[in-house]
């Protein structure tokens, strides 16, 4: 999940050759019935996780028992173009009866999702066509000190970022603060796989109740698969985008950015987090 590499470091007017790690960073091909449904460039790790929580997000499968069998390609080392490949770099899914292979294919470095249309309204409806459950009903309650505790609890557990300082991770939590899973991967949308993948596979889903952390900003897709997974509350360390908070609003997802120290905006379902005087007069300022 690391590589070494030499460097030249520079430290004021000195400069000496040293060793640094790197995040790993590979293609991961996955496929489904036997063709090719997506490329993602990934950390390898937790790749199970990583292809259950993608095809949980794109539509193709709703839970662990729509899931028949993962396995790397091991049994042929040589792709149709004839070049050797890493066995380990391709993971091919087989569905269970009655379960439709999906029709779509998507090469993504950076995530684009096949749900993404021509404009925000229609990327939003495809999320609501293919949720699975809905979040706007979830009554659960958080505080603002489990809130704020996310991203130091979500730190705390990074070891490869320790290691590299350029990973992303994701985090599943309780409605106390619990951290049940954590996942790290060069890609946000990745870590978001890998910790939802992860719940699906334990039979998990839906993740009522449940709070997700990410260690970055909160983007379109990040949103969509917190709600693709009946998850009500998503937290992040930097800001959110427009379109993002868009989906939240009309997902009934409680979104939250900026969390950092004891401060957060709550740009959706503010009424998950605190009453309405849990921090006195509720003015707003528009700057």
């Amino acid at each position: 999940m690391t590589a070494r590499t030499a460097v030249l470091r520079l430290d004021g007017g000195s400069a000496m050759g040293a060793r640094d790690s790197l995040a790993a960073e590979e293609p991961l091909e996955i496929r489904v019935g036997g063709r090719q449904v997506a490329v993602t460039m990934r950390t390898p790790g937790d790749d199970f996780d990583l292809v259950a929580g993608f095809l949980l997000s794109e539509g193709a499968v709703r839970g662990r028992e729509e899931l028949a069998r993962m396995r790397y390609c091991t049994d042929n080392r040589h792709g149709e173009d004839g070049h050797e490949h890493d066995p380990y770099n391709i993971v091919e899914v087989e569905l269970a009866p009655g379960v439709a292979d999906p029709t779509w294919s998507l090469h993504r470095t950076t995530f684009t999702s096949s749900s993404c249309g021509i404009c925000g309204k229609s990327s939003i409806d495809a999320v609501h066509a293919n949720a699975c459950w809905s979040v706007a009903e979830d009554p659960v309650q958080v505080t603002p000190d489990v809130l704020f505790s996310l991203p130091d609890r979500l730190r705390e557990r990074q070891k490869l970022f320790d290691s590299t300082g350029g990973l992303h991770a994701a985090g599943l939590f309780d409605a106390e603060g619990k951290l049940l899973c954590i996942r790290e991967d060069v890609g946000r949308h990745n870590a978001v796989d890998k910790t939802v993948g992860w719940a699906l596979r334990e039979g998990l889903l839906p993740l009522r109740g449940m709070l997700l952390a990410v260690s970055g900003r909160a983007s379109f897709e990040l949103v969509q698969k917190a709600a693709a997974a009946g998850i009500p509350v998503l937290a992040a360390v930097s800001a959110p985008s427009s379109l993002a908070v868009e989906l939240a609003e009309s997902s009934g997802l409680t979104l939250a950015g900026f969390v950092r120290g004891r401060r957060a905006n709550i740009y959706s379902r503010p009424d998950r987090v605190a009453a309405p005087d849990a921090f006195g007069h509720q003015d707003i300022i528009d700057h």
